[in-house]
């Protein structure tokens, strides 16, 4: 476990703190004795953390297990977050799996996108100040700990009046939603969406930011006990329509439509006849983005969508994205998306659960519990 953390013991001074030492030394013109101060300084540290952390790869809620991390030094360029809040997402039950393509080396502590508050900084630092509320920016593994020291080229300051919840959570998901919205198809006010996995936390996002944009979203769930209250759910979001697959069977899909445009471009997280039923709803030309695979059934399409639709099939991974240059223009989005949290206008549901609790809230993220609204750890 001792990797998991610097060591310090060969920086700190032994006295753990400021100390003077009078050294007598003697002048070289006068040969009189004289005493010289000199001060000495204690290496900054960190207090000690409590942590999520895994040691091997595998079944998250046999490998994971809550230990006590000892202080770490804080560097010049360092900056010390005590971590507020950070939420357990299916990429990071992934990571501890063993089974995302992108994770960290064991040992590791989980968790990958957070929101903190600066609790020290190192002192070449100047752009983030004690009490500043950050997220690290882009996202990085170990979130799921009380104290992060990180350099501060990783942490994004934040406006302190977004609810910790969002704030922690609003990388991921939200972030997806809106650069699948804004880099595959120019949309304006008028024209429409069409998406599968609308009562996912990315299509509830989807579906919000095309109504504050005017934008008209087509919504396909699944078909399941209490499908009418999902409906609603999604209406009082802002979705046009939402229909389940078993409503979709029928030749002409389209002929469903009121009032709605045919849509551009459609978003597919499940794969197999669902995505099919995205394919269906667009128009000439249009284009189908696949960022997920929740059924782990592969994508059929017919050899007409390319030849007489001339459809367009690409995918999108946020990962690959903040790895590139363009994670630099996506802070201007994550500030865009919180201040629709601060005016109601993006909104979907949450669990938050003490650090205490952190078995519990992941045997529910894991689908344990049944259907369970994403859960958020506080610290």
């Amino acid at each position: 476990m001792a990797s998991l953390v610097r060591s310090v013991a060969s920086r700190a001074l032994r006295n753990g703190g400021a100390s003077f030492s009078h050294l007598l030394l003697r002048d070289s013109l006068t040969s009189r004795p004289r005493t010289l101060s000199v001060r000495a300084f204690s290496a900054a540290l960190s207090p000690p953390s409590r942590a999520v952390v895994y040691d091997q790869q595998g079944p998250p809620d046999s490998v994971t297990r809550v230990v006590e991390l000892p202080p770490v030094e804080v560097k010049e360029n360092d900056v010390c977050v005590r971590m507020l809040a950070s939420p357990i997402n299916p990429s990071d039950i992934n990571r501890i799996e063993g089974v995302y393509p992108v994770r960290p080396p064991v040992p590791a502590v989980g968790g990958y996108e957070g929101v903190g508050e600066v609790h020290s900084v190192g002192s070449a630092v100047k752009c983030l100040s004690p009490g500043d509320r950050v997220i690290p920016f882009p996202p990085s593994s170990g979130a799921w700990q009380t104290y992060v020291v990180k350099d501060q080229s990783v942490w994004y300051k934040i406006n302190k009046d977004s609810p910790v919840e969002y704030a922690a959570s609003i990388t991921v998901n939200p972030l997806t939603a809106l650069r699948m919205l804004e880099d595959f198809v120019s949309l304006k006010s008028g024209d429409a969406i069409v998406q599968n996995g609308a009562t996912s936390i990315v299509g509830q996002c989807v579906i919000q930011i095309a109504r504050d944009r005017g934008i008209h979203s087509i919504n396909i769930i699944r078909d399941r006990p209490g499908a009418d209250e999902v409906k609603e759910k999604l209406g009082k979001l802002g979705a046009d329509e939402v229909f389940t697959e078993n409503q979709l069977n029928v030749k002409n899909v389209k002929g469903l439509l009121t009032n709605i445009p045919e849509p551009a471009l459609g978003f597919n997280c499940v794969g197999g006849d669902a995505a099919s039923l995205v394919l269906k709803f667009l128009r000439q030309g249009g284009t189908m983005v696949t960022y997920g695979g929740m059924s782990k059934k592969p994508i059929t399409v017919s050899t007409s969508s390319f030849i007489f639709k001339d459809l367009s099939l690409k995918g999108f991974w946020l990962q690959k994205l903040l790895s590139s240059e363009k994670a630099k223009e996506c802070t201007s989005m994550i500030d865009y998306l919180l201040e629709l949290v601060r005016e109601g206008k993006l909104r979907y549901e949450m669990e938050l659960v003490p650090f205490d609790n952190f078995h519990i809230a992941l045997d529910k993220s894991m689908g344990k519990l049944g259907s369970q609204p994403k859960q958020v750890i506080t610290f």
